[in-house]
């Protein structure tokens, strides 16, 4: 009596049908997944999880380095200056200026920052 209440209670649990596929999977993914033997499918999706783990881990770096060039930025770097620019001084008749300057490619660019203070 206990066997057959084993067995009607996990008949249901089993399908006899194919799973069905995400509907984002594109029908060429598909049918090669259905080409695959079990034990191949397994080692499919072993390393989908884990390809998987290295893109999401790969996105939180690449967030945290762009959370962390905004916290370096310094407060009077303008928004059109890239945040690895430097400071450079220039004398012109005279006069010392500060500049922010960076490179683009194979050109150097400058953009003015303010008079150097000749208190300090």
């Amino acid at each position: 009596m206990i066997l057959r209440i084993l067995l009607v209670n996990t008949a249901g649990a089993m399908s006899y049908e194919p799973p069905k596929p995400p509907t984002d999977l594109s029908d060429g993914v598909v049918d090669t997944l259905n080409d695959y033997s079990a034990d191949l499918l397994r080692d499919v999706a072993s390393y989908a999880e884990k390809l998987a783990e290295y893109r999401e881990r790969e996105a939180r770096l690449e967030e945290q380095d762009s959370q962390r060039e905004v916290e370096e930025r310094p407060d009077d770097l303008p928004d059109d200056v890239p945040s690895k620019a430097t400071i450079t001084v220039k004398e012109i008749n005279g006069n010392r200026y500060y500049y922010w300057q960076w490179r683009e490619g194979d050109r150097v660019k400058s953009k003015y920052k303010g008079p150097v203070d000749s208190n300090g």
